[in-house]
């Protein structure tokens, strides 16, 4: 790369990449993961910095990338939860004030399969429409919305009465 090609990168990159590791987090669970996650999706980009042409899609090409990544990494059988016997007590803070409810939130999360988390993360947390979530995970928008109901009950069950706000009115 040329040196302003590598510095219209750099700027991406220091403009985006907190952005990109929140979303990374809230779709994995994990702060290590997520910084995986985040660094190979910017290596992809820069890999393919040249050849993208369309700069204000950037931000879906990352979405796209990074949600991918996210989901793969899901499939693989040594990322997959071990049951065991013994069950740790987890105490859960009143949610009160929103770092007690991020918590509860994120730990919501990780109960909910990864493709509905994805959906779920973008629709809600990102802000993206059905049409802007379909076009990140390459789906119909038919997709987008059975995968946002279920992930709703999933994420509904795995909460329980921790927020009443994400419970369905009427």
């Amino acid at each position: 790369m040329d040196r302003s090609t590598e510095a219209e990168f750099e700027a991406y990159f220091r403009a985006r990449r907190d952005a990109v590791r929140r979303t990374a987090y809230l779709l994995c669970g994990d702060w290590h993961r997520a910084d995986d996650h985040a660094q190979a999706a910017f290596v992809a980009l820069h890999r393919h910095w040249r050849r993208i042409r369309d700069r204000d899609a950037l931000d879906g090409w990352m979405r796209r990338t990074l949600v991918r990544s996210v989901i793969d990494e899901s499939r693989r059988p040594w990322r997959r939860e071990r049951f065991t016997d013994v069950v740790e007590e987890a105490s859960v803070a009143p949610a009160t004030d929103g770092v007690a409810t991020r918590h509860v939130l994120v730990d919501g999360l990780r109960s909910v399969p990864p493709r509905q988390r994805a959906v779920l993360v973008l629709r809600y947390l990102e802000g993206l429409d059905v049409a802007g979530t379909a076009a990140a995970l390459g789906c119909s928008e038919g997709t987008v919305k059975s995968q946002t109901s279920h992930g709703l009950d999933a994420l509904r069950a795995a909460l329980g009465d921790s927020l009443d706000d994400l419970r369905p009115t009427g």
